[in-house]
């Protein structure tokens, strides 16, 4: 069968449709002839021959490709390159980036070898999509391996991942060369089961999410593992590490705290460090922070929970839902930002205050919550040390609110006494009237 010009150009432009555009190149001439399928393309940008489709090649390399692909792009096309690799193999394919209408697209540049070693067909095609689709398929794959690392509800790592990191570290033990330091921390949600049974699952899972994002708030350069339902662990690594004692001792504060105001997850909580010349194994660790864990577990479950403020039959006016909410409130972003120490603030109207926990637990108080707290605390001070905390106190309440450090002698729980500086402040309301009267209690 004899195919004429006519049909050799209907096959032709018959294949352009699949691709940008479809080059015929003479390699004794380096003549050629362009069939494009696409009827957006103008003569333009794709003439329908030329006399050098190396030089003209070349050129349009510096118009129409991306900067960053232009060399690459511009040595295929030096004539003896091309020859070289399509006489290794008669296929020859790169992918490189063009700027179409000042988009960038992917395309894959096809070389052809034609059987006479005369001639070559060049083809253009346009794989944008085909990339997006491999994209899309990438991210979708590494969403899938996250999932399968993370935990579905509160997003820290789950299980497998915490089974992959202990794989890791149990290399690192072994290692002769290298001296690995950490230290573990479990977590155990207490009544997560009461909850369950009492307030319902989506309570519950509300509860593991708080719990969980109250670890990840303290130990925040540190992997975070939620590894049972109600059970997290800690690995601390780092800054975490360094200030490990710190971190935990502000963890039971939050968790007491929760406590006794019943107003968020308690967090049992045990650490353990890694010995290098004890722990043979990360179990070993574990195991040690496990136990301390539930040791805190008992402790937390044997304290009772106070409904009622200290000395309230004592008092004339209530403090009101509303102001206790705002003095709640005050005192939280107080705390935040106090760092260490104890921290104190009452609520001048109703001569009312709140008093931090470790505050409480150190020197033996009957409730973070008092009325007429400045007459309780007298009963803690030295009686050396009177005079000037009376002193300090009637300033405030004469009107001198430009606040000194004063340095006393307070008692603690075990009949000890240790010196404290304070540092207190005084909030005015909107028409300069003193409210709220606090401050940081430092141990010197």
């Amino acid at each position: 069968m004899i195919i004429d010009r006519e049909t050799n150009n209907l096959i032709a432009l018959s294949l352009a449709k699949h691709y940008e555009c479809v080059y015929f190149v003479d390699l004794d001439t380096n003549n050629y002839i362009v069939f494009t399928g696409n009827e957006s393309v103008s003569e333009s940008e794709y003439p329908n021959s030329g006399d050098d489709f190396f030089e003209d090649a070349k050129k349009s390399a510096y118009i129409f490709i991306h900067p960053d692909d232009q060399d690459y792009m511009v040595k295929l096309y030096d004539k003896e390159d091309m020859i070289k690799h399509l006489s290794e193999k008669d296929v020859y394919t790169i992918v490189f980036r063009a700027i179409v209408d000042g988009k960038i697209n992917h395309m894959r540049h096809t070389d052809i070898m034609c059987k006479d070693k005369k001639h070559i067909v060049c083809c253009l095609e346009n794989i944008d999509e085909e990339i997006k689709r491999i994209e899309e398929k990438e991210r979708d794959l590494r969403f899938a391996k996250r999932m399968a690392r993370h935990d579905e509800l509160t997003g820290v790592r789950n299980s497998n991942a915490y089974r992959e990191y202990v794989e890791s570290i149990e290399l690192q033990l072994k290692s002769v060369e290298k001296h690995t330091v950490f230290a573990v921390v479990m977590f155990d949600i207490n009544d997560l089961k009461h909850i369950n049974d009492t307030r319902g699952h989506s309570f519950g899972d509300e509860t593991i999410q708080r719990a969980s994002r109250m670890i990840c708030e303290i130990y925040k350069h540190s992997p975070i593992f939620r590894i049972g339902g109600d059970e997290f662990t800690a690995i601390l690594i780092g800054k975490d590490y360094e200030n490990r004692d710190v971190l935990i001792r502000k963890l039971k504060e939050e968790s007491l705290l929760n406590k006794r105001s019943r107003s968020g997850p308690v967090l049992a909580c045990g650490m353990a460090i890694y010995d290098h010349d004890k722990d043979k194994n990360f179990a070993s660790v574990y195991e040690r922070a496990d136990k301390l864990m539930y040791e805190n577990k008992k402790e937390l479950k044997s304290m009772p929970t106070k409904d009622s403020f200290f000395n309230m039959d004592k008092i004339d006016t209530p403090i009101t839902d509303e102001r206790r909410r705002l003095l709640d409130s005050l005192f939280g972003a107080l705390y935040t930002v106090a760092g260490e120490g104890y921290v104190y603030l009452n609520d001048m109207k109703y001569d009312f205050s709140r008093w931090s926990l470790p505050l409480i637990d150190d020197f033996g108080l009957e409730s973070e919550y008092m009325y007429h707290a400045d007459r309780i605390w007298q009963e803690y001070i030295h009686p050396d040390d009177m005079s000037v905390y009376k002193d300090a106190v009637d300033a405030v309440l004469c009107g001198d609110y430009k606040l000194r450090p004063i340095l006393y002698r307070a008692k603690q729980k075990d009949g000890t006494y240790v010196f404290l500086t304070t540092r207190g402040f005084v909030l005015s309301d909107k028409e300069g009237n003193p409210e709220y009267f606090g401050g940081i209690i430092i141990r010197k």
